[in-house]
């Protein structure tokens, strides 16, 4: 158990095992100063999912401000440059957002994202009784993703394959197709100091919790980058005698993630694995509308369901607003508010449990609405 104080005042306590604080941002704040979160609804049927969430939210009478902003069909009536600024400043005024999920119309993804250094994705994979596992035995299972939030095939660095035949980046190991020339390319990119912080944020959730790290690439194809990657990893875990590493490629890790996800704590990837297996992992343990995350940086964090828009049914009011609630038990937990995390944690657990007020995705026929008046219940 670690406790953060100033000046007698006992700022965060970190000793909950479910999700790493991250304590940095904590070094202009106290309990005494004022909490602000800023609620981005989003768009599609996130709204749906946010209205519901922050109506549990706001029955917890928790010490926070609400600065909730527009959904996006809303911000549509500004133009692209106005509404970028009109989000922007309101998530800089802000201690911490919630968002809901982007098609393209709510911006602020990209801006919190990169413009904040968000380097480390928190992708928790728990099962609760009642979530609807495709799983024999789904209990137990217990685990995080870490996922690289900045590097890898999402710098955005891709155009046609010609200017890279062009710069001559070949080697004897290339295998170039015959028509690369008329192909396209997308790059990946690793880098060492990217690499060494996440990794000690993975070290540090692994302290936390069961003192085991799984690390995975595709290190037998890619040895310049997912090698390398593994190979950092290892040097930093190194420095934490503690913990107990492991590391497989990414294929064995896919195929642990269902046959054998209960031996799994803390899984460190690069960011195009992070993102596609924390939607696997998801998938063992009843769907992408129990799946939480948080984006954490050096002074910054965020958090938002994994689930995304769900057009397919917007407008239909049976959104599972789970994913959501969750994400903001995270959050709470990144404020210090560990009491209303807790609360709202033990009030979705309950749901689930009793199992007679769950959205049709688990097998029930409740609204969004009647699933969070069930969690106000339980509050």
């Amino acid at each position: 158990m670690i406790l953060i104080t100033n000046g007698g005042d006992t700022l965060l306590e970190c000793g909950f095992g479910y999700i790493f604080q991250q304590l940095t941002s904590w070094k202009q704040m106290t309990l005494k100063d004022s909490l602000t979160v800023c609620v981005i609804p989003g768009d599609d049927a996130a709204p749906e999912a946010m209205a519901a969430t922050l109506r549990v939210l706001k029955s917890l009478d928790a010490a926070i401000s609400w600065d909730c902003l527009p959904e996006g069909r809303e911000l549509l009536e500004l133009d692209s440059n106005d509404r970028e600024k009109f989000v922007t400043e309101r998530i800089d005024a802000a201690s911490t957002v919630l968002f809901g999920a982007t098609n393209g119309v709510t911006p602020g993804a990209r801006y919190m994202r990169w413009g904040k250094s968000t380097y480390a994705n928190v992708r928790p994979i728990k099962w609760f009784p009642g979530f609807n596992s495709p799983l024999h035995s789904p209990a137990g299972i217990d685990y995080v993703i870490v996922r690289e939030n900045l590097e890898d095939m999402y710098v955005g660095i891709m155009g046609p394959a010609s200017k890279l035949l062009e710069a001559n980046l070949t080697d004897p190991r290339s295998h170039v197709p015959e028509d690369a020339a008329d192909g396209r390319f997308a790059t990946k990119i690793i880098t060492r100091s990217g690499t060494e912080r996440v990794t000690r944020f993975a070290c540090e959730l692994a302290t936390q919790r069961q003192n085991k790290i799984t690390v995975s690439a595709k290190t037998n194809m890619l040895p310049a980058t997912d090698k390398w990657f593994c190979e950092i990893a290892k040097e930093i875990v190194q420095e934490y005698p503690h913990l107990h590493y492991e590391e497989f490629i990414i294929d064995d890790l896919a195929h642990r993630l269902v046959m054998r996800p209960h031996e799994l704590d803390v899984v460190l990837l690069p960011n195009l694995y992070g993102d596609i297996l924390s939607d696997l992992g998801a998938g063992t343990i009843g769907g992408l509308g129990l799946a939480p995350s948080g984006c954490y940086g050096a002074d910054f964090a965020y958090f938002e369901p994994a689930h995304g828009t769900a057009p397919d049914i917007s407008g239909l009011g049976v959104i599972n607003p789970t994913a959501t609630l969750l994400s903001a038990t995270l959050m709470f937990r990144h404020l210090g508010l560990f009491s209303a995390a807790n609360r709202l944690d033990n009030a979705i657990r309950q749901v689930y449990t009793i199992g007679k007020e769950l959205t049709q995705d688990q097998g029930g026929t409740s609204t969004t609405e009647e699933f969070a008046d069930a969690v106000i219940g339980e509050l």
